[in-house]
């Protein structure tokens, strides 16, 4: 099996993980090994069924297209290995296998080794393999094992005591992260980088989330988020500040017609950029579809090079992490991102009089050799227009009055 290409301009990758070793027996589409390329982690199914010889070692570089391993075809299966044919599985011998796990799992290069998914869940609540029985194929630990054992409750024995020693550990950087930084490091270096901000009340789009969640989910099957609102006014915005919305490029700035919004998304790999294209001609329930599917694909270490391809604005949400405030940096080689924060109760000032309203921050920053600062202000000021006056979205930025009126 030769290492397939993960996308235009990626010359090699890194095999992070083997879940299988060297001599089992494979099924035809089995996830046999994880690589780590540039801008994303793949999963390597294997083409044909048989017995493996592993070539490339987890941790070497190997070029795009050079034989990772072989896969010998006239193999047959040790008795008890299933056989996966036309889609039907058949067990060699007819005697019943009281666990499907083998027993010699935890010596297979894939115990204890968790999912994509289940790294992240695992992340999220602090807790370490040694605390998660695998019951994935060669002992590897799923999402559902991850989530069965927070069910069960975790035994705090289990817990490893901090502290009370200097201990240092060394781990190599994927590609993927050396790719970020080096990324991060040349838009500091070769942009005018500034950041603008402004508060939002969120009030009106809390209230019409309350209003219509119940419907709207049962209408079109999927949650009405915040991020779908603010994608849709960074739709609309751009249109009235389209140099927000363009790219420099050999000496000449490219304008778009379209918006290609990035959605900034976490994972256990780093962070990913997967594209929601045209979302100015998307609805909230579609902007939320793709915005969800893409999300679930990055996670789960599924999403593809073409998947995160292109773009011409980005957004990224910190309030999910709790952050007040930060100065995102930009996503080259689009111009400018914004930057969404958590919601907090604070006082406002309205017709004189001071109230309590959920408020967010909201930081743009953006590239000074293509956007003035007219331009930057603008635009932020007709979102937190749009979300202060959600039928602004529907209007091209104004109110229905407005609109009436010819103005």
């Amino acid at each position: 099996m030769k290492v397939p290409s993960p996308g235009e301009s990626i010359s090699e990758v890194i095999i992070a993980n083997w879940l299988v070793k060297n001599g089992d027996y494979v099924n035809k589409d089995q996830v046999i090994a994880e690589i780590d390329s540039d801008k994303a982690t793949l999963e390597l199914a294997a083409e044909a069924s048989g017995s493996i010889e592993i070539l490339a070692q987890a941790g070497d570089t190997i070029a795009v297209g050079a034989v990772a391993c072989i896969i010998d075809g006239s193999a047959k299966a040790p008795e008890g290995v299933a056989v996966v044919k036309e889609e039907k599985v058949v067990v060699k011998d007819t005697a019943p296998i009281p666990n499907p796990m083998p027993a010699a799992a935890s010596n297979h290069p894939a115990s204890g080794h968790p999912s994509p998914s289940a790294s992240k869940v695992m992340a999220e609540n602090g807790i370490t393999s040694a605390q998660v029985a695998g019951s994935g194929p060669g002992g590897r630990i799923t999402k559902s094992d991850v989530l069965n054992a927070l069910a069960g409750g975790i035994d705090a024995g289990a817990i490893p005591q901090r502290g009370g020693t200097r201990n240092e550990r060394r781990e190599k950087m994927t590609n993927l992260r050396k790719k970020i930084s080096e990324r991060l490091v040349s838009v500091k270096n070769t942009t005018a980088m500034l950041t603008t901000f402004n508060e939002v009340n969120m009030k009106p789009v809390m209230d019409l989330r309350a209003k219509y969640k119940d419907v709207f989910k049962e209408k079109h099957g999927v949650g009405l988020g915040f991020m779908s609102f603010f994608t849709k006014a960074v739709c609309e915005a751009a249109f009235h500040f389209p140099a927000v919305n363009a790219r420099i490029e050999n000496g000449e700035i490219v304008f778009h017609d379209f918006c290609d919004v990035g959605i900034a998304v976490s994972t256990p790999k780093g962070l990913m950029v997967p594209i929601v294209r045209n979302a100015e001609s998307l609805s909230l329930a579609e902007i939320e579809k793709t915005i969800g599917g893409l999300a679930k694909k990055a996670r789960d270490g599924k999403i593809t090079v073409d998947d995160m391809a292109g773009g011409t604005f980005t957004i990224t949400n910190g309030g999910v992490f709790g952050s007040m405030l930060s100065t995102p940096i930009i996503n080259p080689p689009q111009s400018a991102i914004l930057g969404m924060h958590n919601i907090v109760e604070r006082p406002m000032a309205e017709n004189g009089q001071v109230v309590i309203r959920p408020v967010m921050y909201l930081a743009l920053s953006y590239d000074h050799r293509i956007i003035d600062g007219r331009e930057s202000v603008g635009f932020l000021v007709k979102i937190k227009e749009m979300l202060e006056n959600p039928e602004r979205m529907i209007f091209g930025g104004k109110t229905a009055e407005e609109v009436l009126l010819g103005l």
